[in-house]
């Protein structure tokens, strides 16, 4: 499948891939189903054999499960045209639901920690055999959900990436369980088991947070961290016969998704159309903005008039 990613590149940037699309959507739903399904598994195995690890790392996987499902939503719904209401298409709809998922997070490892600090008061009986097996097996699902990724096209798609990551993330929450149930078996170390989960919390508290952060940042129109605005200015103003940059405003719709506003004075012998293409050519090729929304006034005494006879 590798060998032919960037045949119609000639044309036109970006359409030569609806077959990776198309094997993203797959990867991302088939490693989603794998990890829901086997979320349930542990939750069930969390409350049989007492075990507050497996109960953590499933909450991790729920993590998981919603990084999956989202994405492959919002692939879904990117494929939905933009209509005339939601004028952004679906994108913003990927943003609002992490936000619920980062919130998700955070409630999910208070309660662990919690739940976690009376177990160390009162380190209750674990079954480890059961807690083993299930971990182990948590384990291997996470080796093929990362593997069924790989496959995907995790280079390219944000989405896709911050799944993977996910996932390894999980793994290390697998192996604290793994090796909790290992103590418990041979050295008969009971609080090994709110340690483990306690660990597994402060990772999806991490992840929680960071989601939390990034999406409320887009939700109340923060400028993209990675662009700067002055610089942007500052390229724009090189222009030939451009006099003054102003209302700029910079603002994301989904997370590399980044929209531009601002309003550009030129100097009376300006030829509007030319300067509309350089500074768009600039937008798109050092800023990678690819939306942009420029005005663009002649200087004399910014006269509204296109005949000039309002002096």
């Amino acid at each position: 499948m590798g060998h032919h990613h960037h045949h119609g590149h000639a044309h036109g940037h970006g359409h030569s891939h609806s077959h990776a699309h198309t094997s993203n959507k797959k990867a991302l739903l088939s490693a989603f189903l794998l990890i829901a399904a086997f979320m349930i598994v542990e939750v069930i195995g969390g409350l049989l054999t007492n075990s507050l690890a497996l109960l953590s790392d499933a909450g991790h996987m729920l993590s998981d499960a919603a990084a999956l499902g989202l994405s492959f939503f919002a692939i879904r719904l990117g494929e939905k045209q933009v209509s005339q209401e939601k004028t952004y298409g679906y994108k913003r709809f990927e943003i609002i639901a992490a936000a619920l998922n980062g919130l998700t997070l955070l409630a999910i490892s208070l309660f662990i920690f919690y739940e976690a600090l009376q177990r160390f008061f009162a380190p209750p009986e674990v079954q480890s055999t059961g807690m083993l097996t299930i971990s182990v097996i948590g384990l291997v699902v996470n080796i093929v959900a990362a593997w069924i990724l790989m496959k995907g096209d995790k280079d390219e798609n944000l989405n896709v990436r911050s799944a993977f990551l996910h996932v390894i993330g999980d793994m290390l929450g697998s192996v604290g369980a793994i090796i909790a149930a290992l103590l418990i078996m041979f050295f008969g170390w009971g609080i090994a088991d709110p340690i483990a989960s306690v660990i597994v919390a402060v990772l999806i508290l991490i992840s929680g947070w960071r989601v939390t952060k990034d999406s409320f940042h887009i939700l109340m129109e923060g400028a993209p961290t990675e662009i700067d605005g002055n610089e942007v200015k500052a390229a724009l103003g090189k222009i030939p016969l451009v006099k003054e940059v102003h209302d700029l405003h910079i603002w994301t719709i989904t997370s590399g998704y980044p929209v531009l506003s601002c309003h550009i004075t030129i100097a009376d012998n300006g030829i509007h159309d030319d300067i509309l293409a350089q500074s768009q050519k600039i937008l798109h090729d050092h800023f990678h903005i690819e939306h942009s929304t420029v005005q663009i006034e002649k200087e004399a005494n910014g006269c509204p008039s296109p005949h000039g006879n309002c002096n």
